[in-house]
């Protein structure tokens, strides 16, 4: 008959026990730290936002406050903030302002820089004085005679081509007289700038004719007297080609033009003081002229009558 001794089993499950527990609570520490791994891992897109955010930060070199936070805090009170540089985009030509091709003119919008030649308002010239005998008081500008012969001759040079024709011109010699004159004339080369020949009669209010040369400053007038602008047309004027002349303005003439089927037609000077239609377009119509410190005057009603100042109702403004 077999003994079975039950006391030396006993201790071995006791050691079997003790080993085990140590070994589940290991391989259940090992599936929690594989789970927290897991589920912390499975967020790749934050991990990549983070990196990229430091990325940026280290390549430029700026600390890790927001970029924006600081471009903001250096604006004015009253500025907007500063778009990020990704929204930032050049804006069209569409949304651009557009500059209008041509601004509309008034009738007087034209300036004087632009209409004057070489004679200008409120400009002293200098020169010298010298005296012509005057005649009937006509000239170079076929104003035709008068009996007013305070009247002059413009140099060459400052004659222009008939700009100077009509001008009114301020006179003072450095004795203190004055005297004011009317351009009727042209004085020929070797005439020199600034020098003004002016009528024995005008020239006898300054000095003595002995005198012959006298040093002057002389300024553009724009006289108070006057009466009304008279329009002429040259003899020989017709439908098919005409010369047109003003008389009597105020003011030195920059343009005269007419009437024509397609709009105002600019007619050329020339330097006996006519404006010609070679051509005849526009003669016997409507007649514009400008002065120039810009004002524009329509005359109507001039017939086609050569050789006769027929007379209007206007005049140009004092200046």
């Amino acid at each position: 008959m077999r003994t079975t001794n039950h006391g030396a089993a006993q201790p071995l499950r006791k050691q079997r026990r003790a080993i085990g527990i140590p070994l589940a609570l290991l391989a259940v520490g090992v599936v929690a730290c594989l789970v927290t791994v897991l589920l912390t891992g499975g967020s790749t897109d934050a991990w990549r936002t983070t990196d990229g955010s430091v990325t940026a930060a280290s390549a430029s070199g700026s600390p890790t406050a927001a970029p924006d936070a600081t471009i903001a805090s250096a604006q004015p009170p009253d500025a907007s903030p500063l778009p990020s540089p990704r929204g930032t985009r050049t804006p069209s030509t569409k949304s651009r302002p557009r500059t209008p091709s041509s601004t509309p003119r008034t009738e007087s919008a034209e300036s004087t820089g632009s209409l004057t030649g070489r004679i200008r308002p409120a400009v002293r010239y200098r020169g010298v004085a010298t005296a012509y005998e005057a005649g009937d008081g006509n000239g170079a500008c076929l104003y035709g005679p008068s009996d007013d012969l305070m009247v002059a001759a413009m140099n060459h040079t400052d004659y222009e081509s008939a700009k100077a024709c009509g001008a009114y011109v301020l006179v003072r010699a450095a004795n203190g007289a004055s005297i004011k004159v009317r351009i009727v004339n042209e004085c020929p080369l070797p005439c020199a700038p600034g020098q003004i020949d002016l009528s024995q009669q005008a020239f006898a209010k300054l000095a003595d004719l002995s005198v012959g040369r006298l040093p002057i400053t002389w300024t553009l007038q724009s006289p108070a007297e006057s009466g009304t602008i008279s329009i002429r047309y040259k003899d020989g004027s017709s439908q098919y080609w005409c010369g047109i002349q003003a008389i009597g303005h105020r003011n030195p003439l920059a343009a005269l033009e007419v009437r024509t089927a397609n709009g105002w037609r600019k007619l050329p000077r020339t330097d006996y003081n006519y404006f010609l239609a070679a051509d005849g377009n526009g003669c016997g119509r409507k007649i514009r002229i400008t002065d120039i410190y810009g004002e524009r005057l329509t005359i109507r009603g001039i017939a086609l009558k050569p050789g006769v100042a027929q007379p209007t109702p206007v005049q140009l403004a004092r200046h």
